[in-house]
């Protein structure tokens, strides 16, 4: 009986967080399939509108002149490379790089489609970590068309190659899936993540053209809710960790340590194992990976896994 109950809770709270992701997806904006955001970008939408991706992948033609140059190529998509062609060829405008923000297949997956069509992008591809016959991408690097000054900056931490792109000309980011026009992003690295979060920052870049999503018009005041939203989480976890550490300790010999279900439970109370599985798990297991990286948390090896304690003075 237990277990049945456990499945059909496990089926409930799968249900529940699919229901929230659509929910989602109706509050954001409609995008047209292409349009322009500014005058020397081009937004062209990836055909591939879902839960994760919102209204569909992001693609950016930029520039003034006929040369322009295209930023990410979409999941693969037909529509994707049909409304490219097109609009290439009814303004009689060809593309003279192709730049990749990461190497996610919904960034990357049109890249054979664009090629069948242009041969000559395969040797004029960039990407942090290229493919075979692609071409390396350095932070500060730049590529220029008439009209479009474009710098490369590595920030890691959505993906470990992750790159965004500065529009000197409007000061503006292109900020790939570090920062989407609406909701938040997934995090590979929390550690690397809110190091680039600060470094984009830095960049002093007002607008910003996300990977999915409409075009950010203040593009501080987001990645400042970004930063802050992790830090809070941070320091969430840190507080019940170290709360724990130091209260277990009066009645143990030795140091009580705790598992990532544990310490799920301590914040959120009993939660459904779909639940932990696909959002509260993931998110644990990252901020004590970050806690860990700054000397706050460490952990010992049980046979269910690691179980986390806090380092505080006993």
């Amino acid at each position: 009986m237990t277990s049945t109950v456990t499945k059909v809770e496990a089926k409930f709270a799968a249900l529940v967080f699919n229901d929230y992701l659509v929910a989602q997806i109706g509050k954001v904006p409609d995008l047209p399939q292409v349009g322009n955001v500014t005058d020397r970008v081009v937004r062209i939408l990836g055909g591939n509108p879902g839960k994760m991706q919102l209204q569909g992948t992001n693609t950016y033609l930029i520039g003034t002149g006929k040369s322009r140059i295209l930023i990410d190529t979409g999941q693969g998509c037909h529509l994707w490379v049909e409304s490219l062609v097109r609009h290439l060829e009814e303004h009689s405008l060809e593309i003279a790089h192709v730049l990749l923000t990461h190497w996610h297949k919904d960034h990357t997956g049109g890249l054979p489609d664009l090629v069948a069509q242009y041969p000559m992008l395969a040797s004029q591809t960039y990407k942090n970590c290229p493919d075979l016959g692609q071409l390396p991408i350095k932070d500060g690097q730049t590529f220029s068309v008439e009209g479009a000054t474009i710098e490369a900056v590595f920030t890691p931490g959505h993906a470990v190659d992750h790159m965004c792109f500065i529009l000197r000309e409007e000061q503006a980011m292109f900020t790939g899936d570090n920062v989407l026009g609406h909701g938040y992003t997934v995090i590979e690295d929390l550690g690397a993540y809110l190091t680039s979060l600060r470094y984009m920052e830095d960049q002093q870049c007002r607008a910003g053209y996300p990977g999915h999503g409409a075009k950010l018009d203040n593009l501080p005041s987001k990645i400042k809710s970004c930063i802050n939203r992790e830090e809070l989480r941070l320091n969430q976890v840190y507080a019940i960790l170290a709360e724990k550490t130091l209260s277990r300790t009066v009645y143990q010999r030795n140091r009580p340590s705790f598992t990532n279900r544990e310490l799920v439970t301590f914040l959120y109370g009993e939660v459904s194992d779909a639940l932990f599985d696909m959002a509260l798990e993931p998110c644990m297991n990252r901020c004590l990976w970050k806690l860990a990286e700054d000397g706050k948390a460490a952990f010992k090896l049980i046979r269910a896994g690691r179980s986390w304690y806090a380092r505080v003075m006993m």
